[in-house]
């Protein structure tokens, strides 16, 4: 053991993490390319000057054995990237870089502490570390968001940065628990700063007129998700977890979007469900069949509809319907045309190429394509965004763009997939909502690019 390793206390690390925040003043006075380079000098001083300083006395057991540390060079990172995405917004980065520091460093500290009350979804998680995340990030972004609103233009309403980071903590909070090792410096603050960002798009009047709606949609949208929620369960294609989760964003979808959005995320489901047991005797053999006998789980649900429910929540409380519904079918039609490319490409693929390197390697491999598969995949991104156009919700001319969109998420999933998930960074859930993610974005930008 090292020196630094037997000094190395993860409550002193934590506290400098939290201290850090402190830099987060001077996003008052900075415009935002001084705060872009003030991040980017402390991302060099990080890496080069740090560890000379006595900086080692922070690393982890892991960094000692890496090397090098990726926290703290993840961390300023981090909010350089916030800042480069939100430059006239540094009230959204000032709240979301609370929610990273102070949220993930009490959740470390008063996790490590708790002993027990392990999460169901993760037992390296604690309930008390994610009450402590959730309370001290809140407060922490609400916080810093309310310093920094003065500097922005038009000034954001008090409600907004008093109460948005509080719910920003929540949805990162919960994120920060799922069962993947990309780092918390990443993760945390790129939900943080979506939940941001989302609401800072929602109106209060748009917000008020729809509440009836949403009201008269409440009870018609647990009922048929209960039903549909039983029926899965009875005929063992998902979980109880699964079923409890997917109802309950179905009943999101259903209130929010509609009964085309609820229509649609059902064939997503079916096509989903049914690929699944092609060819389940090969899949068998293989060791490549999907977990628990085919059986979807919460993960597997919040993955690939978490996007789309999202979608469907800002479609009635923002100005912008028609994008959100847009994102919205993009998320689905990815979903259900990854699942069905990867089943059909396990089931029927004869070869199977690596993506990154075109080399030929078993079905299941990580990464792995084969032209059946991706033949699949595309019929089943335009068949999904056919379906949304004919219910109305999209324009038929938008379904190419679906279409490009959803082979852009795959692409990407596919070069992760065989690159970061091999190592254990990511996991399929956490590779399944970047696909949607990824197709929602490429999908939004093609509809505002000139043509």
């Amino acid at each position: 053991m090292t020196p630094s390793s037997r000094s190395f206390s993860e409550d002193r690390r934590q506290f400098l993490h939290m201290s850090m925040a402190a830099f987060a003043l001077l996003l008052r006075v900075l415009t935002w390319e001084w705060a872009l380079a003030c991040a980017l000098i402390a991302l060099v001083f990080n890496v080069a000057l740090l560890p000379r300083l006595g900086g080692r006395q922070f690393y982890r057991p892991a960094d000692q054995a890496r090397g090098y540390p990726l926290g703290i060079v993840f961390y300023p990172l981090a909010v350089a990237f916030l800042i480069l995405v939100f430059p006239d917004r540094l009230d959204i980065v000032a709240g979301a870089w609370g929610v990273m520091a102070f949220g993930d460093g009490m959740a470390t500290i008063a996790g490590r502490r708790a002993g027990s009350g392990q999460l169901p979804w993760n037992p390296e998680k604690t309930a008390a570390g994610l009450a402590a995340f959730v309370v001290c990030g809140g407060v922490g972004g609400a916080l810093l968001s309310w310093w920094v609103r003065p500097a922005v233009h038009p000034v954001p309403s008090l409600a907004f940065a008093l109460g948005a980071p509080i719910v920003a903590a929540l949805v990162a909070g919960f994120a920060e628990t799922a069962p993947i090792r990309l780092d918390d410096n990443l993760t945390v603050p790129a939900f943080a700063a979506t939940s941001l960002w989302a609401l800072s798009l929602m109106s209060t009047p748009l917000a008020a007129a729809a509440w009836p709606d949403l009201e008269r949609a409440l009870g018609p949208a647990l009922i048929v998700n209960a039903v549909v929620g039983w029926a899965g369960w009875r005929l063992r294609t998902v979980s109880t977890p699964g079923a409890i989760v997917g109802g309950a964003i179905g009943v999101v979808i259903y209130a929010c979007g509609g009964p085309a959005a609820w229509v649609l995320l059902l064939a997503t489901f079916a096509a989903a469900a049914i690929t699944s047991r092609l060819g389940l005797r090969r899949k068998v053999l293989l060791g490549i069949a999907e977990a628990r006998g085919g059986r979807r789980g919460p993960g597997n649900a919040i993955a690939n509809c978490g996007v789309a429910a999202g979608a469907a929540i800002l479609s009635v409380l923002t100005p912008y319907a028609g994008l959100a519904r847009l994102a919205l079918v993009a998320a689905l039609a990815a979903a259900g045309s990854d699942t069905v490319a990867s089943e059909v490409g396990k089931a029927w693929g004869s070869r199977t190429f690596l993506i990154t390197r075109l080399t030929r390697v078993r079905p299941g491999t990580s990464g792995a394509m084969s032209l059946e598969g991706t033949a699949a995949g595309l019929i089943a991104a335009l068949l999904l965004a056919a379906l949304g156009a004919a219910m109305g919700m999209v324009s038929w001319s938008s379904i190419w763009i679906l279409v490009v969109g959803a082979t852009a998420g795959s692409l990407v999933e596919s070069v992760l997939g065989a690159t970061v998930e091999a190592s254990g960074l990511l996991d399929n859930d956490a590779l399944n909502f970047i696909n949607t993610a990824v197709s929602a974005l490429v999908t939004l930008l093609l509809a505002a690019a000139p043509l």
